[in-house]
This record gives C-alpha cells, sequence and structure tokens, in this order.
C-alpha cells in the first residue's frame, strides 16, 4: 500500500512509478482525510510506503493529519519505507516523521529517501520555480533515480538512509521550520485577478484540504478554515496566471508536473 499527498503532481509521479512496479495500492492522504476513515488492512506480504512532499524541511501539516489518525491491521512484519520529495534539501523531515509521528503508531520506516525534484515554493522574495532547463534535469535525474529506488523497494531492501538532510539540518527544520509553519502557511495573502481569472473552477479541483469555494463561472476564494498547507497547488495549476500570494508571487514562475513537458 503506497499513502501519499502530492499538490503540484511531483509525489504523485514518484508514487505512480512505484505502483507500477509493485502492483499496490495508491492511497492519498488528502482523500482519506475528506472522508475522515483513515482504516486499512494490508494484503500479505504487501508494502508499506509513504511518500509525500516536505514542506519548510518538515512533513506537511495533512500528513501529520493523516498519520495521527492512521491504523493499519496486521502492520507487524511488512516492509516499510518513506520517500519525500523537494526542490533542494529536507533537513530533518525523515527524523520528524520516523520519530515523532510513526513512532507514536508503532511503525518504523526500514529505508528512508529523498527526491530532488523541480522546485514549486514561491512564498519567499528569493525563491521561485526552476527555469525550464533545470526543471527538465531535475525531472531527469529523478527519473534515473526513481529507477534505482524502485528496484530496491521491489527486493525490500532494508537499511536504506539515501537522503539529503542540509548542512544544518535541525536549524532548517527546528528554527526555520517553527517560524516558517508559524507565519508563511496561511491563504490571507491569496488574491485572484478578476480580470484574468477564467472562472473554470480549477484551483478549487485542486486544492488537497478544500479551502476553496466557486466553480464554473464564479470567482475563487478562500475559505479561511485554518487548513490551508500554503502548498500552492492553486497557484501554480491557476491556467491563467491569474493567483498570487501576495506580492511575492508577483511575476513569478508557475509548475506542475506533466509528463508531456
Amino acid at each position: 500500500m503506497i499513502f501519499y499527498f502530492s499538490a503540484t503532481g511531483n509525489t504523485l509521479w514518484a508514487a505512480r512509478m512505484l505502483a507500477q512496479a509493485t502492483g499496490e495500492r495508491l492511497v492519498s492522504m488528502a482523500e482519506a482525510l475528506s472522508h475522515d476513515d483513515c482504516h486499512y488492512a494490508l494484503q500479505p506480504d504487501e508494502r508499506m510506503g509513504f511518500l509525500f512532499p516536505v514542506h519548510g524541511w518538515r512533513p506537511p501539516r495533512l500528513v501529520r493529519e493523516f498519520v495521527g489518525k492512521l491504523t493499519i491491521d496486521g502492520a507487524e512484519g511488512h516492509f516499510c519505507y518513506v520517500l519525500a520529495t523537494a526542490g533542494d534539501d529536507i533537513g530533518e523531515t525523515m527524523d520528524i516523521f520516523g520519530r515523532d509521528l510513526m513512532a507514536a503508531i508503532g511503525i518504523s520506516p526500514q529505508s528512508r529517501y529523498s527526491l530532488l525534484m523541480p522546485n514549486t515554493y514561491v512564498g519567499l522574495p528569493f525563491m521561485d520555480v526552476d527555469d525550464e532547463e533545470l526543471a527538465q534535469l531535475k525531472k531527469s535525474k529523478a527519473a534515473h533515480r526513481m529507477a534505482t529506488i524502485t528496484g530496491e523497494i521491489v527486493e525490500r531492501q532494508t537499511g536504506i538512509e539515501s537522503i539529503n538532510p542540509s548542512r544544518w539540518p535541525r536549524i532548517n527544520s527546528r528554527l526555520l521550520g517553527k517560524a516558517f509553519t508559524r507565519w508563511l502557511i496561511t491563504d490571507e495573502r491569496f488574491r485572484v485577478d478578476d480580470t484574468r481569472c477564467r472562472q473554470c473552477g480549477l484551483c478549487r479541483q485542486v486544492c488537497p484540504v478544500g479551502n476553496i469555494s466557486g466553480g464554473k463561472g464564479e470567482h475563487p476564494q478562500w475559505l479561511h478554515t485554518g487548513r490551508c498547507l500554503t502548498c500552492f497547488a492553486c497557484y501554480h495549476h491557476c491556467p491563467a496566471h491569474a493567483i498570487d500570494w501576495g506580492r511575492e508571487t508577483r511575476g513569478k514562475g508557475q509548475y506542475h508536473y506533466c509528463d508531456k513537458e
């Protein structure tokens, strides 16, 4: 079983690669939470995979919530792995996920991976999406790396620690990550340019936490429910580039994974 969360498609691509190789089920964490159904039973010899992007050098809040509600019948003895996608390094993401989250439900990942993918975070002045050449290079390298990772997971290889924690992982995850969580996860700054918006409803469809109202023929409105992840799925998927997050995203690029890119 492959539990995944993806906002702009990088992690979903990796999850689908693993599902195709293992023949195991894909389970969307966001969808499971929307139905309040996080109880599962594993098939004999089924692996457990947890895939998600890194937010502020930490596991996303949605992933934390899902693991907090997760129950798995007969998890003992099943091979477990975790893979985090990121535009750069991941800090202490794996330690937080394994020690602070998974340990609470009695499951310990036996192999841990991070995967470099095109950058999607645009919420700080000095951060933008990668240019097209770099994005394509990252995707090409990720495809080769996923072939290796997939082979190791298929063979249930344990003890693999193939991650990029960063030069100062504790500072990034504990200090900067805390500030990121407190100040930069909010829907209060999202605005839509009504003159450019096509009223297609795509932003509402891609929001993983159902935090946008509106649809076909309507301008979007953010609901201020406190559930926004600032994952920028709405921003990146907007076909008219009509959405901004305050001044921080003005003039910046968009990216979401597409096999045809």
